[in-house]
């Protein structure tokens, strides 16, 4: 049936021919602009599949580099038009949509940036790639950096009488000293300012190469900001101020018309209008995606990346003959020890079979990495947070609260380490010894999963271990990371590895078999449900992750607080 389908389209593409190749030639006009939006979150690729539920449209990096291909194989257009009215994701994420619009300036083509509301320091960041940057009249532009801050509560829970405990291995493994300190360990303080510095360095070098300044003065456009739009466009930080209405008054060359601005949808649509229908349903590059703290379950309903449904969208793409190689996206700080060893083992089952290729966005540290790690190549931005190899448990004790108040424990126990299974009483010396030496195997399992994966003996990878956070481009140099580059790099790898043919193969996001609710509760619905929560507790310096996987039952993770902690110092403009 799907056959007949098929060809029964392909016979009204072939009626409507003339007029598809018309439509073609007429996808923009000469001297035209085609226009890209970003307004909220962007996607590195995003599901094909439609319903109700979701938002008609997500902008996504793959998608970008869609219409810049297209672009660049049409004489007709000027360039591209990037409108962003607010960008919502991570320093990766900008680095890949700074990448392609590099490719497009680089390849002689305009490259123009419209921030109609201002912008914040990641705005700014993608806008330095274009040949001309606009702002809104009256908005603010505030490329102020970035900064890592944290509440630290051990004072707090000693006056409540609480008592922390925290167990981990790795010098670098912090999750637990907002409980047990009352500032940044110096481990802690080093591997923050690395992160940062290379985040900075980053702005700074975007900066003077994109405006044609020196570093110097790039470094000071940052520190003397925010700027009011009038302000950034005397510095050199923007070339002028312009409402949507006026934005092709401002494009026109001298003496020429306005030019058009035609929407990016409309433009590749019309450009592959064309296009033939195979009548046998392609080969693929399966994508699967490890997004959020990684659990066994979650007991509340935010997008969390369980074990169980990403074990069946592994088998199912092991075993579909259309998947000739997989890319692993990962975007998650970590999460249970378990569950991303599950997970792993599948992927490795997966890598045996077919290429496997990992992809980091914004963060793949802790679990995230545990999880990459037998991927066949590993691709990471400069920007992105990876590494913190090593594992963590904590237990905050209520005994000295309850001494104060009165409550008095007694009870009854059998066996060495029952004691274990209190939530309230003190632990014995044998029982803290125990939850070492579990969290001691683990750790030396994180390794080896590690050192096999990248080739290497455990006493090769410890020293690169120990809980630290890397940046992806300190992580190549560290043999943690293969290439840099974002999601196309990751694709054309994936091509490349899977043989004949490869250069053809389109990616394809995996779901597997889902259930009916599956497809209608779309992942962009749960994701913003899980932004509103997270955007609250990060609001009030609180990593909600690690609690929500606690209340489900992790007793023992591989987790990177540094990865949900860093901040854009810039994210709310005075304008927003």
């Amino acid at each position: 049936m799907r056959y007949l389908v098929r060809l029964l389209a392909n016979v009204i593409k072939l009626l409507v021919l003339p007029w598809n190749l018309l439509q073609r030639s007429k996808a923009a006009p000469p001297g035209a602009f085609v226009e890209i939006e970003i307004d909220g979150a962007v996607a590195d690729v995003a599901s094909p599949v439609r319903s109700w539920l979701r938002r008609p449209h997500v902008t996504t990096v793959r998608g970008i580099a869609v219409v810049i291909d297209e672009i660049l194989d049409d004489a007709r257009p000027r360039g591209l038009l990037l409108t962003i009215r607010a960008f919502r994701g991570g320093m990766a994420t900008a680095t890949s949509i700074r990448t392609q619009l590099a490719r497009l300036r680089a390849a002689g083509r305009e490259v123009v940036v419209h921030l109609p509301l201002g912008g914040a320091t990641k705005e700014l960041y993608v806008a330095s790639a274009g040949t001309k940057v606009i702002l809104g009249p009256q908005t603010t532009i505030a490329p102020v950096g970035f900064a890592i801050h944290g509440h630290y509560l051990r004072g707090a829970l000693e006056k409540i009488g609480l008592s922390p405990e925290v167990y981990s291995r790795g010098t670098y493994k912090s999750a637990g000293e907002v409980l047990t300190r009352d500032a940044m360990s110096d481990a802690e303080r080093e591997q923050s300012d690395a992160i940062l510095t290379t985040f900075y360095d980053e702005l700074v070098d975007a900066i003077a190469e994109g405006r044609h300044v020196d570093v110097e003065r790039s470094r000071a456009l940052v520190d003397g900001a925010p700027y009011l739009a009038s302000d950034a466009v005397r510095e050199g930080l923007a070339d002028a101020q312009a409402y949507e209405d006026e934005l092709p008054k401002v494009l026109r060359l001298d003496g020429a018309v306005e030019p058009k601005i035609v929407p990016a949808a409309r433009y590749v649509a019309a450009r592959r209008a064309a296009h033939v229908i195979r009548l046998r349903a392609p080969d693929v590059i399966g994508v699967l995606r490890v997004h959020g703290p990684i659990a066994s379950a979650s007991p509340v309903p935010l997008p969390f990346a369980l074990d169980e449904p990403l074990i069946r969208q592994i088998r199912a793409a092991r075993e579909s003959r259309r998947v000739r190689a997989v890319i692993l996206h990962v975007d998650s700080p970590g999460g249970s020890a378990l569950a991303s060893d599950r997970i792993h083992h599948e992927l490795a089952r997966l890598a045996a079979d077919k290429p496997l290729v990992a992809c980091m966005a914004n963060v793949a540290a802790s679990g995230g990495y545990y999880v990459s790690a037998c991927a066949h190549t590993i691709v990471a931005e400069p920007t992105t947070i990876t590494g913190s190899i090593g594992v963590i448990a904590t237990r905050v004790s209520p005994h000295p609260l309850l001494e104060r108040i009165g409550v008095s424990t007694d009870g009854l126990r059998r066996g060495a380490n029952a004691g274990l299974l209190h939530p309230a009483g003190p632990l014995t010396d044998d029982e803290k010894r125990a939850i070492d030496r579990e969290i001691g195997g683990i750790y030396d399992a994180f390794v080896d999963v590690v050192a096999a994966g990248r080739k290497k003996t455990a006493d090769e990878i410890r020293p690169v271990a120990e809980g630290r956070v890397w940046t992806g481009k300190d992580a190549l140099t560290r043999g943690l990371v293969d290439k840099l580059g974002g999601f196309d790099v990751a694709l054309a790898e994936a091509r490349a590895l899977a043989g004949p043919g490869g250069r053809r193969l389109e990616p394809v996001l995996f779901h597997g078999r889902r259930s009916l609710l599956a497809r209608f509760v779309q992942p962009s619905v749960r994701a913003d449900l899980a932004s509103t929560v997270f955007a609250l507790c990060r609001a009030l310096h609180v990593d909600a992750a690690p609690i929500v996987l606690a209340l489900g039952g992790a007793r023992l993770l591989a987790w990177s607080p540094l990865a949900s902690s860093i901040a854009d110092a810039g994210s709310s403009p005075p304008n927003r």
